[in-house]
């Protein structure tokens, strides 16, 4: 735990006034442990600066004093990013406010703390859209998932978050504030800054705000459609976007089990196609008109069902019914009680090599651990699996939890081995750092850690995540 000197906290106090601060035991405790619970931080000091002159402030004052800071959006991160580990917290929220927006140059600009719904609620009420979707939209907040390089599950047709800044506002590790707010598309003006802290997991500094890109309504058809095997799975998205193009949304694929496990978890979920086959696919597909969104499904899948890739379909016939859709997908992560343990990672692969992935990686853990169980869904559309190995509750000899270390080493070489990365849209953290230095080429690593030196030479922002600095 960082030891805060009197002075330091005389005059943090004094800057951030009675609102901005707190050391209640309560608040450090909530700050200092991820919403999944799955690991326990500390912090002496929460710091909850309004305007981005306080963060910058309080940033010149922890370089004199040499105090490291963890920034905090949401608090909903996977990799251990933004938890304090005796850092003082920076927690972001007080800063929510939506500073512009322009319609007419489709472009948004809004503080950091503000959740992902404020976005899409304000690009709603101008008839546009922000794209961005997740299941923690709710809480996770601009720069977190700015910071984390979000992704979700409109990436096939929008990009990752990066792909969705035009640009940033950022206080520096020494103090200094970078306005880079410009709503520009075209900038050739040499380095492009803001892709420095897109993905740097608050290691590169503060981002106090954001200019997003909008984009024109859209109305979207949605399918859940039952396959036989991922290679069909992968087949059918080719010949869905021979039909639908880049107006693919969303592609997820869903196994069975995952499904029943829903269920089991959810009261009156149900299945919309209740089958044997053990794969699953939720498809959308958004064009300005409904219809037209619908007639290009339908064609679609017809045709995939008569090259058998696609046993059975449904088309929602209502929002209520694709949400009902929807719900089943962006409930599996939190549905697997029935596991008394789960392994989970987030990988990626070619598109083309998932149904071999699959098979190669489920058969490798197998050899390790040969009662376990698994849990693969994800975004296949762009590549993105979340790959869990399970073990019952009800395993009378649990062993699933102490081979950890020896599955996750399986799943990454297996991931390498098939031109992959080990992490797709989590982030790094603390939990992938010392894996990524040992697969990651030596020079992307080194090249790393000279950015962090020259912008952080004090090393105080968000220390050990990333890279070992």
């Amino acid at each position: 735990m960082t030891e805060l000197s009197p002075d330091f906290l005389t005059a943090a106090q004094n800057l951030l006034g009675p609102r901005g601060w707190s050391m209640a035991a309560e608040e450090l405790a909530k700050v200092s442990s991820p919403w999944r619970g799955t690991y326990k931080g500390e912090t002496p000091f929460l710091a909850k600066p309004a305007t981005t002159e306080e963060t910058a402030a309080l940033v010149r004052l922890c370089n004199e004093y040499g105090v490291a800071i963890t920034p905090q959006g949401g608090n909903t991160g996977l990799v251990d990013a933004g938890t304090p580990h005796g850092e003082i917290c920076v927690s972001m929220q007080r800063m929510n406010a939506v500073r512009a927006l322009d319609a007419f140059n489709n472009s948004l600009v809004i503080e950091a703390g503000a959740p992902l719904v404020v976005a899409q609620q304000a690009a709603d009420d101008a008839q546009r859209l922000f794209p961005l979707s997740l299941g923690s939209e709710g809480t996770a907040t601009i720069g977190g998932l700015i910071s984390t390089n979000a992704g979700g599950v409109a990436v096939l047709r929008y990009g990752m978050m990066r792909d969705l800044i035009l640009g940033l506002e950022v206080v520096l590790p020494n103090g200094d504030i970078w306005n880079g707010l410009s709503g520009l598309r075209k900038n050739n003006t040499g380095y492009d800054l803001k892709h420095l802290f897109a993905g740097a997991e608050g290691t590169l500094g503060i981002i106090t705000a954001a200019t997003l890109k909008l984009f024109p309504k859209v109305q979207r058809a949605s399918a859940w459609v039952t396959c036989t095997t991922a290679s069909d799975v992968v087949k059918l998205l080719a010949m869905v976007r021979d039909h639908a193009g880049d107006t693919v949304t969303s592609f997820e694929i869903i196994p069975a089990n995952a499904v029943a496990m829903v269920q089991a978890d959810v009261p009156d979920t149900r299945d919309p196609l209740p089958s044997d086959l053990p794969w699953r696919v939720l498809i959308e597909v958004s064009m300005s008109r409904a219809e037209h969104a619908r007639d290009v499904l339908e064609g679609a899948l017809a045709s995939a069902y008569e090259s058998e890739l696609v046993q059975d379909a449904v088309i929602a016939e209502s929002v209520a019914q694709a949400e009902s859709f929807w719900h089943i997908r962006e409930t599996i992560p939190l549905s697997k009680r029935a596991y008394g343990t789960a392994l989970n990672q987030d990988i990626s692969v070619p598109v083309s090599r998932i149904p071999e992935f699959i098979d190669a990686c489920n058969a490798a853990v197998l050899e390790q651990v040969p009662s376990a169980e698994f849990v693969i869904f994800g975004h296949v559309g762009d590549g993105n699996l979340h790959y869990s190995v399970c073990e019952p509750a009800s395993a009378e000899r649990p062993v699933l939890r102490g081979q950890d270390e020896a599955i996750f080493r399986i799943i990454y070489d297996q991931v390498m081995s098939f031109d992959g990365s080990i992490s797709a849209e989590h982030g790094v953290g603390r939990l992938k750092r010392d894996e990524l230095e040992r697969i990651r080429p030596k020079a992307a690593t080194e090249m790393m850690r000279a950015i962090k030196h020259a912008l952080d030479p004090n090393k105080i922002m968000n220390p050990g995540r990333v890279i070992n600095s």
